[in-house]
């Protein structure tokens, strides 16, 4: 603004443009500077305030979308603290520039939420802040609560993986990864081995619930909303398949909803090979058998393979969002070399999990 005030707060008007100006019918009005009935003379331009280096084409923002301010005039600061409309649009244009000018992590702490990343299952940060949004910080965070499983049966020896989710080691994985083992050996990210034990199955929504003897001091996995979950969002997944453990794998939430159909037969559970599983009509992998259930499972394109059943699908901020259960293969042969992933994967959603656990710690055998 180029307008002052004297000392006795009088309003000085610029020169030509005062109460003897040659706008006679306006001379009523003159005697308060700010009445809204009083509109400057057509003739009267304040100079364009000029733009602080890096400003867009309005003045107020960057070709790069960074809010700047419009540069200080280089004359004094009136005496008197501004007032109206002229007050509440500087303390915008502050507010704009505060933000405009900030990281997106410094919003992201305002408002609780990791929106840099895309990740809408929580607001539950289990990465640390110098390593949000990176598949290198999920991983550092959460395999240390991932293990493989070898389980023994009659049958043979079959591979699959769990996520540890207490300090004393209670492990959640597929029914079919433990169904009608004799023995089951976990081994922690570590290299430990334990000795584990059914605490509870549920072979309709292929869980079951394993604990670790003599363990304690284990990092337990945070268990996240798969409710908040969105096509497109960001994953991790983390499981021995192949008997490869601490396996990672990345890609994306493909779908929600799908209706997956798994055997229940005790026969017909294979965790380290290929898992049999129904969708659309379809029957993949081998045949499902005449006993089988259906679950809303999530698809991923993040690559799973034999040995991933019962490891963990996280989301960016390091939350267990599903449990991986299920792969399509263009071939039932394991040993096939067309054998393997071609992303499509499923997974049982978290709260279908949460939703278990107390039939699962109470030792329902189902």
């Amino acid at each position: 603004m180029t307008e002052s005030f004297r000392r006795s707060g009088e309003y000085e008007y610029p020169q030509g443009h005062g109460p003897q100006s040659a706008y006679p019918e306006q001379q009523q009005h003159t005697s308060s500077p700010v009445n809204p009935e009083w509109p400057p003379p057509p003739a009267y331009e304040p100079a364009q305030p000029a733009v602080a280096a890096g400003g867009g084409h309005d003045g107020y923002g960057g070709d790069d979308g960074t809010a700047v301010l419009a540069a200080v005039p280089a004359q004094p600061a009136p005496q008197r603290r501004a007032k109206g409309p002229f007050a509440l649009l500087a303390a915008v244009a502050i507010v704009a520039a505060a933000i405009g000018g900030g990281t997106a992590y410094g919003i992201q702490e305002l408002t609780g939420k990791d929106t840099a990343v895309s990740s809408s299952s929580t607001s539950t940060n289990v990465v640390p802040s110098s390593a949000k949004g990176t598949i290198a910080g999920v991983v550092a965070a959460v395999n240390p609560s991932i293990v493989e499983i070898n389980a023994t049966s009659n049958a043979g020896e079959s591979t699959g993986s769990g996520v540890i989710i207490t300090s004393d080691g209670q492990i959640i994985t597929n029914n079919h990864v433990i169904s009608g083992a004799s023995s089951i050996k976990v081994t922690t990210s570590d290299g430990k081995s334990y000795t584990a034990q059914v605490v509870g199955t549920d072979s309709k929504k292929d869980l079951a619930l394993l604990k670790l003897q003599g363990a304690s001091g284990l990092k337990a996995a945070t268990l996240g909303n798969s409710d908040g979950l969105q096509v497109g969002d960001q994953v991790v997944a983390i499981g021995s398949p192949e008997g490869l453990s601490d396996t990672v794998t990345s890609g994306i939430i493909s779908a929600l909803n799908r209706d997956v159909t798994v055997p229940t037969d005790e026969n017909q559970q294979q965790g380290g090979g290929q898992w049999p599983f129904a969708f659309g009509g379809r029957q993949f992998n081998g045949n499902t058998g005449s006993s089988t259930t259906t679950y809303k499972a999530i698809q991923t394109d993040a690559s799973l393979n034999p040995g991933n059943s019962g490891g963990a699908l996280i989301d960016m901020n390091g939350n267990v969002i599903g449990i991986n259960s299920a792969m399509y293969s263009a071939s039932s042969d394991s040993t096939s070399s067309s054998a393997g992933s071609v992303g499509l994967g499923f997974a049982i959603p978290i709260n279908t999990v949460k939703s278990d656990l107390a039939t699962l710690r109470s030792g329902s055998q189902s």
